[in-house]
């Protein structure tokens, strides 16, 4: 299986099954690697690279050419275009953090990806730079309403907060809360193990001894909580203890 990138729009929903009805389990970011598992007219069942993730995607957005060189280091990047006398306009479309992109042009503090699109170098990182504050990061989805299945400023869960930190400096984790219980329980050195705090079915992450942060759907936001009160919260509500292993 050949490697193709999904570069013909900002991102996509990732569906269970090939139709707009069907559930969305994740999406995919611009510039994101993945390779074809089956055609299914209108649409392709995909593995994503990064984190081995199945699910289906309209087959018109991707490319089989594409050397990304950048990544989007601010919650949406907006992009602009260009006249032929290079007054800027600023368009209406932002690429969402973490997204890839292939420099092809520079014109003053201006990075183009595509034909007339341009991009702020300021809000680009090359590929190989790593962040390593994790709460500067998070802190950008602050407000961000909760989606299942969202990674981007539009929405975003819960295990897509953590899961972006690490994909962000190209380490794997798993895509989804019940896979990254297994994975940071079983890498007993792996960074944040000690400030991530799991429930079945949902992930929080310490911001300091007294803070968390998480996309939590009751708050339909992203949110800063304190600690003690999200615990004695969830446990009321949803019944639900903090995983300890």
């Amino acid at each position: 299986m050949k490697n193709n990138f999904y570069n013909k729009d900002l991102y996509t929903s990732l569906y269970e099954q090939p139709s707009y009805k069907s559930k969305i389990s994740s999406q995919i970011l611009y510039g994101e690697k993945f390779k074809i598992l089956s055609k299914k007219k209108n649409w392709l069942k995909i593995k994503t690279s990064f984190d081995n993730y199945i699910g289906y995607i309209n087959k018109k957005n991707y490319s089989k050419k594409f050397s990304p060189t950048h990544k989007i280091s601010v919650l949406k990047a907006n992009i602009f275009k260009f006249s032929k006398n290079y007054k800027k306009y600023k368009l209406k479309k932002f690429l969402p953090f973490g997204s890839k992109i292939e420099i092809l042009k520079k014109y003053r503090n201006f990075f183009m990806f595509e034909k007339n699109k341009w991009i702020n170098l300021k809000d680009v990182k090359k590929n190989n730079f790593k962040e390593k504050n994790y709460i500067k990061i998070l802190k950008l989805f602050i407000n961000c309403k909760y989606k299942w299945g969202g990674k981007t400023y539009n929405g975003i869960d819960c295990s897509a907060l953590l899961q972006l930190f690490f994909q962000f400096n190209n380490q794997y984790v798993p895509r989804d809360t019940k896979d990254q219980i297994k994975f940071f329980y079983k890498k007993k050195k792996f960074l944040m193990k000690k400030n991530i705090i799991f429930w079945k079915g949902h992930v929080a992450i310490c911001i300091n001894k007294n803070s968390l942060i998480h996309a939590y759907g009751p708050k339909k936001k992203v949110v800063i909580m304190d600690i003690k009160k999200t615990i004695n919260e969830i446990k009321n509500n949803a019944k639900l203890e903090v995983i300890k292993k």
